[in-house]
């Protein structure tokens, strides 16, 4: 399939779940202070942001070290799609990560990653990459947009929940998995 911009940004929107990870982000930034959780999100966001940056400009030269060809990332990257998108349709009941109970202000884990740069998101950036080199500011635009979507989607995590209801939130992230689900495809 040939990615447009439009078509690399809803699909990263997707994979990155901004709306199915608020749960999360909520019960990880509980033990933070209401004045330092902008803060941290925009944190996250920026590392998240940062790593996948990495992975979609220097993805090709990782594969070619490992001696990975496209096909092989098509098909493990859309492995961890599938069972991701699974795990969004029928989720455990300690969540995403299970019950992590440290407390504390997360960094990185499990917020930037891998709720946001997760195993699927770093295969998809190497994906778009390896399949259309020529198209780079296209895909980093993508990967922009997304970063900004979930951002402002995160910073009002609270309110989307609180407006929305928790069973609605349940609802979308089962929903947006099965549009994950549906976009699986073996090549």
């Amino acid at each position: 399939m040939e990615y447009t911009f439009l078509s690399a940004t809803v699909l990263l929107i997707l994979i990155t779940d901004p709306l199915g990870n608020i749960p999360l982000f909520i019960s990880c930034l509980r033990g933070v202070s209401p004045k330092r959780r902008t803060a941290v999100i925009l944190r996250e966001v920026a590392i998240a942001f940062a790593i996948l940056l990495l992975f979609m400009v220097l993805g090709d030269r990782f594969l070619r070290m490992m001696s990975l060809t496209d096909q092989s990332l098509r098909i493990g990257g859309g492995i961890v799609l599938f069972l991701i998108a699974l795990r969004m349709v029928f989720p455990h009941p300690d969540g995403p990560f299970g019950g992590d109970t440290r407390g504390g202000e997360p960094l990185i884990v499990p917020l930037a990653i891998p709720a946001l740069a997760g195993p699927s998101a770093l295969a998809t950036v190497m994906l778009l990459t390896s399949q259309a080199p020529g198209k780079m500011f296209e895909w980093i635009g993508a990967l922009t947009v997304t970063m900004i979507v979930c951002a402002v989607m995160l910073m009002l995590a609270e309110r989307i929940q609180a407006w929305l209801g928790e069973r609605t939130m349940m609802a979308f992230e089962r929903l947006m998995g099965l549009v994950l689900v549906a976009r699986f495809r073996w090549r």
